[in-house]
């Protein structure tokens, strides 16, 4: 009978003192260069300024060791590639975790008590857990580097529309020699263990404890005996073992050594930057600090010390790339690139432990790693580079604190110049008097209440383009006249209203938008109400997300939901199921923002509507373009458009008869876009409010046309 202590493997067997001191003089030399490595990217996060974490730490590893171990962030739009890391994660950390067992016996446990558990059972099951590890982890490298090298998705291309041929760092050749390394380097750590395994059993194959349990390793058992049937003998597979070994161990503690020079390193940053992650990182923005003398970032040393994290945390997995819609549209920006180039700007300047010269640090302009004036100008601030990235990458802070020190510096568009201006004379974006702002309700036949003058449940923060297009101004008299029509008791603040500021704000007009967002919260802590509402998902973010830093917490809906709850309650009654075939727009500031993706789509359902999804939406959805002040500057001719891309997508739909939007800027962009595209004609664009007019009762009765009154 055998015992149970010999089925295990002895460490080292046939090794002779000097050579084992070598291998462990190799081995703390690799976790010396591993250390040393560790604390140069330490100290270049401490390069950066002051960083508060809120919340606590225990929560926020909890949510991180979730995400982890669902890998809920990979395998969203790409379930191929988020399974296949799944497979390289979950092997690398039970192989890891494997290494790390034998080292607590072997160097800790047994030289000090004498404690032995790795062998027998614990043994047996050991090399079965570890042996499908290496499986897993060799199937998904596999994959990988199949999809990498033959399906080559163009995510993965690395191309950069920021950057023309004839400039140094438009290749980036260097990253994809790395991608290939790491997975090369893991896939010879993987096969060589299977090797190693299997010339062990073919040398030691005339012991018992040895050969009789080789099927609790099946993966080192098959190259095992396919050896032997080719020939191989013991003595032969000794001598291999023996050179294999070295070459095997040898690869790992190299990997090891090199984990924070390279791309592995992202198993700790991207794990920090997870733990980290912001919920609200695009939908509320950073106040400036009263006592900060200027705004913005210029150097590379006025990011944050999370945000330089940030930097090291990704993957270069080409998803903000592909989401974007200011790249989908062949504007010189990805998100991806700003990132890496502040990266290699990073670790240029900040890893050698002592600063350049200040004009050094600029991370403005067009040389490698600077990020340019027109890359920052074409971003739509949509959050679906902050929303699809699986390691949690802030992209929006970083271009929106960028932006600010343009717009202090005056590099922007002159439209835009003027619009801001525009903006801080008279409160709105269309230049019109403050008076005016009300004007569209003296068409309605029962006048609005004045919030002001008389308290009311419902506030109606109206916004630009709700108050002073006329096309959006006929939406809002059908939007009053359904609240009328369900006895909703609702007000106005009418010319004590301004501009809400979100995109002034995402601008970079920081200064501005403090005076806007200041103005408003008195204005409506001057007013008597419950709950605000509004029908500009712009303006819904801002109050709900950033007015509350500037001392004003108020309850806020977008009118969707509370059109939803007047249908449920039956105080707006369907009097007439509309049958139409239809698709709904998420605009950027309702659905990712802020997650208001089920109201529209029960409206639509309740009002009898047929909706096809295009195959773009809710935290997918593609950006109308007006996003980020884009709306106020011009689009370079003959270059398409994301209203157009988005309209061209929504034209596949068969039988499509009415594109349905909730946003004032949506309804603008698009309507524009089914006319350059060709589609008018084919479908129309219509307001959700316009649908359920439709729907219920008798349409509003004007007194007179708006164009009279204005």
């Amino acid at each position: 009978m055998i015992d149970s202590l010999s089925i295990t493997r002895t460490l080292f067997e046939d090794f002779r003192p000097l050579a084992v001191t070598i291998f462990y003089a190799i081995g703390y030399g690799a976790i010396g260069i591993f250390l040393w490595g560790t604390w140069i990217q330490i100290r270049k996060y401490r390069y950066g300024t002051a960083y508060a974490v809120t919340g606590t730490l225990i929560s926020r590893f909890k949510q991180m060791t979730g995400t982890m171990l669902t890998h809920r962030t990979l395998v969203r739009r790409d379930h191929a590639a988020g399974g296949a890391h799944a497979l390289i994660f979950f092997g690398f950390a039970l192989l890891f975790l494997g290494t790390s067992t034998i080292t607590v016996e072997y160097d800790i446990l047994k030289p000090l008590t004498g404690m032995r558990f790795w062998y027998g059972d614990f043994y047996l099951w050991f090399s079965l857990v570890l042996d499908v590890a290496g499986f897993m982890l060799g199937g998904g490298l596999v994959f990988m580097m199949w999809r990498r090298g033959w399906l080559k998705p163009p995510k993965l291309n690395y191309a950069r529309p920021d950057r023309s041929p004839a400039d140094p760092d438009y290749d980036r050749s260097g990253y994809r020699i790395e991608d290939w390394a790491f997975l090369w380097s893991l896939l010879i750590i993987a096969v060589t263990g299977f090797v190693l395994e299997g010339m062990r059993l073919v040398w030691l194959q005339g012991r018992p404890e040895v050969w009789d349990y080789r099927w609790w390793s099946p993966i080192g058992s098959a190259f095992a005996v396919a050896m032997r049937d080719l020939g191989l003998g013991a003595e032969t597979a000794g001598t291999i073992r023996s050179g294999l070994w070295w070459f095997h161990g040898l690869i790992a503690l190299a990997f090891i050594a090199l984990i924070p020079f390279t791309k592995v390193k992202h198993i700790f940053t991207a794990s920090a930057s997870l733990m980290l992650r912001d919920p609200l990182a695009a939908q509320r923005l950073p106040r400036v600090p009263d006592s900060q003398e200027s705004v913005g970032f210029s150097y590379i040393t006025d990011l944050n010390w999370k945000q330089l994290l940030h930097l090291d945390a990704c993957t270069k997995c080409g998803r903000c790339h592909e989401a974007c819609p200011a790249n989908a549209t062949g504007a010189p920006l990805s998100p991806r690139d700003v990132i890496l180039s502040l990266r290699e700007f990073a670790n240029k300047t900040l890893a050698s432990g002592a600063l350049p010269d200040q004009v050094e640090l600029d991370i403005h302009g067009k040389s490698p790693g600077q990020v340019s004036m027109e890359t920052l100008w074409s971003c739509r601030t949509c959050m679906a580079c902050v929303e699809i990235c699986p390691v949690a990458v802030e992209h929006i802070p970083i271009i929106v604190q960028m932006r600010r020190k343009l717009v202090e510096a005056g590099d922007m568009d002159p439209l835009l110049t003027k619009t801001l201006q525009t903006i801080a004379k008279t409160g709105n974006s269309f230049g019109e008097s403050k008076r005016k702002r009300g004007s569209w309700t003296k068409a309605l036949a029962t006048p609005i209440k004045d919030a002001r003058k008389e308290p009311v449940d419902y506030l109606w923060f109206v916004g630009d383009y709700a108050s002073f297009d006329p096309r959006n101004q006929k939406v809002s008299q059908t939007f009053a006249g359904l609240l009328q029509e369900a006895n909703v008791d609702f007000g106005l603040l009418y010319d004590s209203e301004q501009n809400a500021g979100n995109d002034v704000r995402r601008v970079g007009e920081e200064g501005l938008y403090d005076l806007l967002a200041t103005a408003n919260i008195e204005a409506m802590k001057n007013a008597q109400f419950k709950t605000i509402v509004t029908t500009d998902p712009h303006s819904f973010n801002t109050i709900r997300n950033e007015y509350g830093d500037f001392g004003g917490t108020f309850e806020i809906e977008h009118y969707t939901t509370l059109l939803r709850d007047l249908l449920t309650s039956g105080r707006l009654e369907v009097t007439r199921p509309l049958g139409y075939r239809v698709t709904f727009h998420d605009p950027c500031h309702l659905g990712r923002f802020n997650k208001g993706y089920d109201a529209p789509r029960d409206i639509l359902k309740m009002i009898g509507c047929e909706l096809i999804d295009m195959k773009r939406c809710r935290d997918n959805s593609f950006c109308c373009g007006a996003g980020g002040g884009r709306i106020w500057m011009p689009d370079p001719v003959g270059v398409e458009k994301p209203a157009q891309n988005r309209i061209r997508e929504a034209a596949f739909i068969e039988g499509l008869e009415v594109y349905v939007v909730s946003c004032p800027k949506d309804l603008t962009m698009f309507e524009d876009a089914t006319k350059t595209t060709g589609n008018e004609g084919r479908f129309v664009v219509r307001e959700l409010i316009e649908l359920v007019r439709e729907a219920v009762a008798s349409p509003v009765v004007l007194e007179a046309p708006v164009e009279q009154l204005a």
